[in-house]
């Protein structure tokens, strides 16, 4: 019974279960003729505007550098104790965290 729960053996059987399940889905699914709604955009039932730009992934990065720096740093700084190489890692962290502010 051990052996069938070994990573590659518990992937195995969960790889065989997810593909048959798969293959019945395929079988229960409705099949429907392609039509215009189907390949049409949707948005809460009103027609979707063609002419608005997205902002791009810029401001996401922006945010998820902010959070990773200052989590990452708390993690370092609240693994060690309060020393004075501790006080120029807050200040480097300050530092690059402004820098990333003012892009």
């Amino acid at each position: 019974m051990q052996f069938i729960l070994t990573p590659p053996v518990a992937f195995g059987v969960y790889a065989l279960l997810m593909g048959i399940l798969l293959a019945a889905s395929w079988g229960v699914a409705a099949r429907g003729a392609p039509n215009e709604t189907k390949t049409s955009t949707y948005g809460s039932g009103e027609k979707a505007q063609a002419g608005i730009a997205t902002p791009g992934y810029r401001p996401f990065f922006m945010v998820a550098f902010f959070f990773a720096i200052l989590h990452l740093g708390v993690l370092i700084v609240g693994s060690g104790g309060f020393t004075p190489v501790t006080g120029i890692y807050i200040l480097g962290l300050i530092f690059s965290l402004v820098a990333l502010g003012l892009g």
